[in-house]
């Protein structure tokens, strides 16, 4: 569906199943197949906070800057993982991102309080180049990580 605002549908509790997968999810976190993700636990990405939903895309790209931003957060080295999930619950268009900068939510972000399926790992994926975090002032210089210049 295009993200034009005459044709964008916002995905709800109610008609969720219109949003079709694969769906992915980029973590920190080394799970493995079987594994599920639920709500209600520690937030990766602010200390203190406890993460009320689960975070999910059918974009690649935003599964990349979710593994990569985490890993950052976390002060890891490395790039990261992404996986292939599968929402268990009904799940709703992420506000945070969608209706923004630009109408619809164009990256396909969804976020859901149930459970996510691991269902499967993405091992074959390039991380975003250094440089685009230090430009958007999202991390540290001291950024280790094996990306491109």
């Amino acid at each position: 569906m295009d993200v034009n605002n005459d044709e964008w549908i916002p995905v709800s509790h109610e008609n969720c199943e219109s949003a079709s997968g694969p769906f992915y999810h980029g973590t920190e976190a080394k799970l493995s197949i079987g594994d599920l993700l639920i709500s209600g636990r520690p937030s990766t990405f602010e200390e203190g906070r406890i993460s009320n939903h689960i975070y999910f895309s059918t974009r690649m790209e935003a599964a990349i800057w979710g593994a990569m931003l985490a890993m950052s957060l976390a002060g890891l080295a490395g790039r990261g993982h992404i996986f292939v999930v599968e929402p268990i619950g009904p799940f709703e268009d992420d506000p945070n991102l969608t209706n923004k900068k630009v109408p619809g939510n164009p990256t396909r972000s969804y976020r859901t309080r149930e459970p996510i399926g691991i269902v499967g790992a993405v091992e074959d994926w390039v991380g975003h180049p250094r440089g685009i975090f230090l430009a958007v002032n999202l991390i540290s210089p001291h950024f280790n990580i094996n990306t491109p210049s």
